[in-house]
């Protein structure tokens, strides 16, 4: 059963960099044929999906968040890892970690996912 876990800050101030971590249990984020995305759901809206790494390290991004954003693994710690730059309030939002079998860009049916970290809540404010 592969498992999944957001941490990070709950609390970030605007124009700082936000850095979540997903470390995954029950699979290897390098060798389990998996897609690791982030997706995040802001209070009162749907869910949008920001990037993803495959296993073997290739990344793709959401046009839309393509320059602020940046997605990593350490495969020691089987994490992967997002930054987000230059953060506002509209950043706000749950943050989640899912991983699929497929290449999927773009897409939020959650249905489309194999496995889903329970969320993290990230508050931008001073």
């Amino acid at each position: 059963q592969v498992q999944l876990q957001e941490s990070g800050p709950g609390l970030v101030k605007p124009s700082q960099t936000l850095s979540l971590t997903c470390t995954v249990s029950g699979a290897s984020i390098a060798t389990g044929y998996y897609y690791w995305h982030w997706i995040r759901q802001p209070p009162g809206k749907g869910l949008e999906w920001m990037g993803v790494i495959s296993y073997s390290g290739s990344t793709y991004y959401s046009p839309h968040l393509k320059i602020r954003t940046y997605i990593a693994r350490d495969t020691f710690k089987n994490q992967v890892t997002l930054q987000l730059l230059s953060v506002t309030p509209e950043d706000t939002a749950v943050y989640y970690c899912a991983a699929s079998k497929t290449l999927i860009l773009g897409q939020t049916a959650e249905n489309l996912y194999d496995y889903w970290g329970q969320g993290t809540q990230v508050t931008v404010s001073s």
